[in-house]
C-alpha cells in the first residue's frame, strides 16, 4: 500500500479494478480547508488518461509490473513474437499490444515486455536504435538552411526527419521515445 502523500512519477496503483501509471502529480495545500493531492493517472491497458484527486492519508495498493528482456523474432500478419533468451519461451502478441512500439526495431533486437499477473500489456523497444537509411532524397549544394531537414526511409519502413546531408545508405541513430534522428553512426 502506498499513501496519496507519497506519489511520485511512474509509480504503477491499483484503483476501481484497473492499473494506472501517475504521469503527473501536485500537493496542494489550499488557504483553507484541508490539503490534497491532484494527480493525472494513466491506464496503462488502455492508454487513457483520467485526473483524481486524494487525500494525502489516502492509501492505494501498488501494483507491480513485470519487465523481462525479450528478443523480438519475427511478425506474422497481426502477431509479433517475442522469445524469452533464458528459457526460450516464445510469446506471440497483437498489433493492439504492440502498438507502434516495434516502428524503429529491428528483427531480433531485444525490447522489455511488461505484464501486469502475467498479462502483457505493452513492449518498450530499446530508447536508442541504430538504422540504415534505404530511400532518401539527396541534399542539394546551397540547401544549409538553419536547421534544415528532409524525410527518409530506414530500414523498418518507418519515416524521420533527417538533416540534409544525411544520404541514402547511412547509418543513423534514432531516439525511440520522440522518433527523432541523433547522429550519424
Amino acid at each position: 500500500m502506498i499513501s496519496a502523500g507519497d506519489f511520485r512519477n511512474g509509480i504503477t496503483i491499483e484503483l476501481d479494478n484497473n492499473v494506472y501509471q501517475i504521469v503527473e502529480f501536485q500537493h496542494v495545500k489550499p488557504g483553507k480547508g484541508a490539503a490534497f493531492v491532484r494527480t493525472k493517472l494513466k491506464n496503462i491497458k488502455s492508454g487513457g488518461v483520467v485526473e483524481k484527486t486524494f487525500r494525502p492519508t489516502e492509501k492505494c495498493p501498488q501494483a507491480r509490473i513485470d519487465r523481462k528482456d525479450m528478443q523480438y523474432l519475427y511478425s506474422d500478419g497481426d502477431l509479433f513474437y517475442f522469445m524469452d533468451t533464458e528459457t526460450y519461451d516464445q510469446i506471440a502478441l497483437n498489433t493492439e499490444t504492440v502498438a507502434d512500439a516495434l516502428k524503429f526495431v529491428k528483427e531480433n533486437e531485444m525490447c522489455k515486455v511488461c505484464s501486469h499477473n502475467g498479462n502483457v500489456f505493452s513492449v518498450e523497444p530499446p530508447l536508442f536504435v541504430e538504422l540504415d537509411i534505404t530511400d532518401t532524397e539527396p541534399g542539394f549544394k546551397g540547401d544549409t538552411a538553419t536547421g534544415a531537414t528532409k524525410p527518409a526511409t530506414v530500414e523498418t519502413g518507418a519515416v524521420v526527419a533527417v538533416p540534409l546531408f544525411v544520404e541514402q545508405g547511412d547509418k543513423i541513430k534514432i531516439d525511440t521515445r520522440t522518433g527523432e534522428y541523433l547522429s550519424r553512426v
